[in-house]
């Protein structure tokens, strides 16, 4: 069953249209990311999912009703901000439950869902502690334990981590995808960070410009991109892209400023064509496999962080990056010769930037 369902969403700004045509169909207890550059609307799409922006056209439906023109607390969701946002005179169990003394909720419903959701965050022994006394991934807790309590129908998260340091992200990526799946929330997370989407969702959005490029499992954008943004956005470090010619059997193509190499495709092409050859640097390899391409390139740095070696060559005019797991021995200015499964070849088309499948 569906939980959220936006229809045909736009939104105007004074002459900037900020959300064009949004179409997300998001099913009851899923764990979705909206992700794409600063500007591309992510926040915008969140903060009007909440009631906080008016939508300019189009439908939003969560729980098979329209909220159009209801306010954030007729919809029933709960935000976690970037900024944590808690009161600093109150202490961690007050922060949490202010809400619902709000509402003026019975004292036993409330001390039972504070007690819950504290359980669940591991800060039962935090109860009394005021926000200055906290680190930042435990007031990162309390700011969902706030959202918890309300037990809403969905949970909105805006790039909630940003604050904190790159190991404490690590480790609250971990905590809130443990957190989802014990809850059977429905969630939607914005992030500019394709390694959270890819790691935390089970279902991603990819956007730029207002509008939506893809959308999918992440490994549905990881192997099949639809365009050469999605392409370069997904995966770490990015794909490589060299410009190439379908040569006149349909069968190869040769790249740009370097006659010399010649790629033999798995599919048939229109001879001629002028394309984007997209290379992830993880599918390059230094060791050749049954059925593999030869490319051959010249060392131009190397950057080694123990466990993993970035090699990057040039072949002909062309700059790529290659990711080599442990330490290769090679050494700048030297000779190398990359390999590649032609079924690792993405494809796009020079003008349109779509994927060619052939």
């Amino acid at each position: 069953m569906l939980q959220i369902e936006i229809d045909r969403l736009n939104k105007h700004y004074a002459g900037f249209h900020a959300l064009k045509d949004i179409n997300i169909a998001i099913p009851r207890g899923s764990f979705v990311a909206l992700v794409g550059p600063s500007g591309c609307g992510k926040s915008t799409l969140l903060r009007t999912l909440a009631g906080l922006e008016k939508t300019s056209s189009g439908d939003i439906r969560i729980a098979g009703t329209s909220v159009i023109g209801k306010p954030p607390r007729e919809r029933d969701v709960a935000m976690v901000f970037q900024s944590y946002a808690l009161y600093p005179h109150m202490d961690v169990e007050h922060n949490m439950n202010y809400s619902m003394r709000l509402k003026r909720r019975p004292k036993p419903e409330i001390a039972e869902r504070t007690r819950a959701a504290a359980e669940t965050l591991g800060l039962g022994s935090l109860l009394d502690r005021l926000p200055k006394a906290l680190s930042g991934g435990q007031r990162q807790r309390v700011a969902m334990g706030r959202a918890i309590v309300r037990n809403p129908k969905v949970f909105l998260f805006d790039e909630p981590l940003s604050n904190l340091d790159a190991a404490l992200r690590v480790h609250m990526r971990s905590e809130i995808r443990k957190l989802h799946e014990r809850l059977k929330a429905t969630s939607v997370y914005v992030t500019h960070d394709q390694v959270e989407a890819m790691t935390m969702a089970d279902h991603i959005v990819v956007m730029r410009a207002g509008v939506v490029e893809q959308q999918g499992s992440p490994l549905d954008l990881y192997d099949k991109p639809a365009n050469k943004f999605v392409a370069g956005f997904i995966g770490s470090p990015a794909m490589n892209f060299i410009p190439a010619i379908v040569s006149p059997d349909g069968h190869s193509l040769t790249i740009e400023g370097d006659a010399a190499t010649m790629l033999v495709l798995d599919r048939k092409l229109a001879p001629g064509a002028r394309l984007w050859a997209g290379l992830r640097p993880e599918h390059l390899s230094l060791t050749p496999v049954a059925g593999s391409l030869a490319i051959d390139a010249v060392v131009a740095s190397v950057e080694s962080t123990g466990s993993m070696t970035f090699i990057m060559v040039a072949v002909g005019a062309q700059q790529l990056v290659v990711a080599h797991s442990g330490r290769p021995g090679v050494e700048k200015g030297g000779a190398v010769r990359l390999h590649i499964s032609p079924r690792n070849i993405h494809l796009f088309d020079r003008e349109t930037e779509l994927a060619v499948s052939g």
